[in-house]
């Protein structure tokens, strides 16, 4: 659940190049 939240956020970010949502995820996961 929080994941979506993360999610949502990163992918704002990734308009300002910080990280893509690909990345984001892999990084929670890893």
């Amino acid at each position: 659940e929080y994941i979506e939240v993360d999610y949502n956020r990163t992918r704002r970010h990734s308009a300002l190049g910080y990280l893509s949502p690909v990345n984001f995820e892999n990084k929670n996961v890893a």
